[in-house]
C-alpha cells in the first residue's frame, strides 16, 4: 500500500503508537502489560482480500477461513475476471452462500467491467473511502471498517459492529452489559485519533483471554453489516 496520506500507520510506527495508546489509556496498558503488543493485522489490497471481508460477514473467522481455502483451491489465483467465470456449483462447494455469491460478483463487476479500483482507494480520506465501499451492493460500514484498518491502514477507525472488539471493550473497560452502541461510540471517541489501535489491543486481548482460559467463545465477526 502507498503511504501517501495522513492517518496511517506501518510496522515501524505500530508498537510506538501501541505505547501512546496504553500512556493515555491505563485500561489498555494493562492489556499490553499482561499480553504485550497485539499483531498488526494485515492484508494486501486486493480483490481476494475484500472477498475476505465478505465472508466473514456475520460467521466465525474460522468459517470464512475455510471458504477463503477452499475458493483457494478452486483457483490459483483470486481475481475478479477469474472469479466471475465460476458457475453457482462450484461457488457452493466452496461454502458461499446465495447472498455472498451475489456481493462477491458484483464486486467482479464492478471492478472488471465498470472502473472501480481498489488502488484509487489508498489515497481517499476515510469517509470517501467508506463513501464508495458502501456504494457497492452487500458492502456496509463494518466490512468498510475492516478494509480501512487491516488494508489502508488507517489508525483512527473504531468498528462499533465488531462483537469481539465490543465484548473486549465491555471487560476492559468495566461497562454494564445493557450499555448501547452509542455510548460506546462516544467512549471510544477518547481514543482518537488512533481508535485503530486501541481496538487491536481490545481484539487481542479478546482472543488472548479465549485462548488461555476458554471462557469466552468465538463470537461472529460482526452485528451487521
Amino acid at each position: 500500500m502507498t503511504n501517501k496520506i495522513e492517518g496511517t500507520f506501518t510496522a515501524s510506527s505500530y508498537s510506538g503508537l501501541c505505547d501512546k495508546l496504553g500512556n493515555l489509556d491505563s485500561d489498555l496498558k494493562v492489556v499490553l502489560d499482561k499480553f504485550g503488543y497485539p499483531p498488526m493485522w494485515s492484508r494486501p489490497n486486493t480483490f481476494e482480500t475484500l472477498v475476505h471481508i465478505i465472508l466473514e460477514q456475520q460467521v466465525s473467522l474460522a468459517s470464512a477461513k475455510a471458504a477463503l481455502e477452499k475458493l483457494r483451491s478452486e483457483m490459483t489465483d483470486i481475481t475478479p475476471e477469474g472469479f466471475l467465470r465460476l458457475n453457482d456449483d462450484q461457488l457452493r462447494s466452496c461454502y458461499f452462500s446465495r447472498q455472498k455469491t451475489s456481493y462477491a460478483r458484483n464486486l467482479a463487476h464492478q471492478i472488471v467491467n465498470e472502473g472501480f479500483s481498489l488502488q484509487s482507494l489508498e489515497t481517499l480520506p476515510d469517509q470517501q473511502v467508506r463513501e464508495a465501499m458502501v456504494s457497492l451492493k452487500g458492502i456496509g460500514n463494518w466490512t468498510a471498517d475492516i478494509y480501512l484498518m487491516f488494508t489502508l491502514h488507517r489508525t483512527d477507525i473504531f468498528p462499533s459492529g465488531d462483537l469481539a472488539a465490543v465484548k473486549a471493550m465491555r471487560t476492559v473497560k468495566k461497562l454494564d452489559a445493557a450499555v448501547t452502541k452509542e455510548q460506546l461510540i462516544s467512549l471510544a471517541a477518547a481514543w482518537s485519533p488512533y481508535r485503530t489501535i486501541a481496538t487491536m489491543i481490545l481484539w487481542h486481548f479478546y482472543l488472548s483471554v479465549r485462548i488461555k482460559s476458554n471462557t469466552l467463545p468465538e463470537v461472529k465477526a460482526q452485528a451487521s453489516l
